[in-house]
């Protein structure tokens, strides 16, 4: 049942629209002046206010009840009601947000109109931000290695706080995903989630864009942190921030307040902030390009996004889960991987980490020659190396050493590469390359290669502590 709070000083008029609103199926609520109108709001927001403009004995008339209850509840639709309407009173009042204004006295068919069109508007409103915030970007961790569980189990622990995190790794690793994560996962994650590329905002345009501006013509625009309202915004690579707009965000973090651009009046927002950079904000901060006030504020609980390239148990997985996920939204064939392939992708570099991946797996399935699998080959086409120059560069590296060094080197790069692949566990790489897994510690240890834990992950390294400088 919809719920609408009507505000009107005349008690006949209230109760006359609050029966009609009845008769409709409607739930009513009634209020006659600013006090008991934001009690009423306060304590449980309206699908829809329906407020006389002229208030007897109010502390607030409709227009400034209107402007708090865009600032503080924006997406609750005001259709305002006057008996002494006139053009100017009504374009103020949709300047102000109002979605319509009717005169008194009014026909019930029209105010009926008004009130089902405001709330057909508010639902698919509401509607298409869920779906916005569901098609944007995917929240779902993808893969089972340790880095990826441990990652998991970090942002598992934040999610139902409000502090501010600072998500750090290597461009194209997640940090947005693990961002949408954290929203998606808290008690935050029925409001909006706000995405900022920080280097797109220009320094003079930056208190337009996130505070929003209020003007005779446009009336109110509400700016990314009103939007944000109740929800997160999410400042991606934050350090490309301008130098000024960074002292601006600082207030704001630290009052949780702030005026549009062309008012004075002070919006408030409740709005959980997460950031994110793949540089090193400390070296940034000696370097004088970042402030280091602003640094301790978003970096109450710094948390790490592993590269592709120590989780490489969840390639194929996450390939796996790119292919169905473009099948869905391009009708991109849905082909299988080759075990062949597999394998390349494990073993490849990955210097754009999970979003070069998702470009070769994109790539490979409208480029790719076989209807059924995607080939080694179609990896290769992609990476643009060409298999006779790969045989012919490593038999050049191999040319000039005797036979058993050329075999050492190649046992060694082949163990190294196939624990890498398999997340640094020994009992999956002995079991893959054909070998009792004693039989292969004793290997590993004549090349001189050790496995270490790395950011949480266990790693192939050569051994070098045995080397005399």
């Amino acid at each position: 049942m919809t719920d609408i709070l009507v505000v009107d000083d005349e008690k006949d008029i209230r109760e006359l629209i609050a029966d009609i609103l009845r008769d409709e199926g409607h739930n009513a609520r009634l209020a006659w002046d600013s006090s008991t109108a934001m009690s009423e709001i306060n304590g449980e927001p309206p699908d829809l206010i329906i407020l006389d403009i002229w208030l007897k004995d109010s502390k607030l008339d409709g227009i400034d009840i209107l402007k708090t209850v865009k600032r503080d509840n924006p997406d609750i639709p005001v259709v305002i009601i006057s008996g002494h309407g006139n053009i100017e009173i009504a374009v103020a009042a949709v300047k102000q947000g109002a979605y319509d204004f009717i005169e008194k006295p009014f026909n019930i068919d029209q105010l009926l109109v008004v009130v089902s069109r405001a709330l057909e508007a508010s639902r698919l409103r509401r509607e298409n931000q869920n779906l916005r915030r569901q098609d944007t970007a995917s929240s779902e961790m993808v893969g089972e290695s340790t880095a990826l569980r441990g990652l998991i189990s970090q942002l598992d622990k934040v999610t139902k706080t409000n502090g501010r995190i600072m998500l750090s790794g290597p461009a194209g690793s997640g940090k947005e995903v693990a961002a949408r994560y954290i929203h998606a996962h808290s008690d935050r994650s029925k409001f909006p989630f706000i995405s900022v590329n920080s280097a797109t905002i220009e320094p003079d345009r930056m208190e337009e864009v996130l505070f929003g501006r209020e003007s005779p013509e446009k009336g109110v625009e509400p700016g990314l942190f009103e939007q944000a309202h109740r929800g997160v915004i999410f400042f991606d690579e934050v350090a490309d921030m301008p130098l000024g707009t960074q002292s601006k965000i600082l207030r704001v973090l630290v009052d949780q307040s702030f005026s549009r651009v062309g008012s004075s009046d002070v919006v408030r927002v409740d709005v959980r902030v997460v950031s994110a950079s793949n540089r090193d904000l400390k070296a940034e901060i000696e370097a004088g390009r970042f402030r280091e006030e602003l640094f301790h504020r978003l970096n109450v609980v710094p948390i790490q996004v592993p590269a592709l390239d120590l989780r490489r148990e969840d390639i194929p997985l996450l390939a796996r889960h790119f292919i169905s996920k473009l099948n869905a939204e391009q009708g991109l064939p849905a082909r299988r991987i080759s075990k062949d392939a597999e394998v390349m992708l494990q073993t490849m570099n990955w210097p754009g980490n999970v979003r070069q991946l998702r470009n070769v797996i994109e790539r490979a399935l409208i480029l790719g020659s076989d209807p059924e699998e995607i080939l080694s080959a179609d990896i290769e086409a992609d990476t643009g190396s060409d298999p006779a120059d790969t045989a012919s560069l490593l038999s050049a590296g191999f040319a000039s050493l005797p036979l058993r060094e050329a075999r050492e080197r190649f046992e060694r790069d082949y163990l190294m590469t196939q624990i890498n692949r398999f997340g640094g566990n020994i009992s999956k790489t002995a079991s893959f390359v054909g070998m009792e897994r004693s039989a292969l510690h004793r290997k590993l240890k004549s090349l001189n290669v050790v496995t270490t834990a790395r950011t949480g992950v266990r790693v192939a390294e050569l051994d070098t502590s045995g080397d005399e400088g």
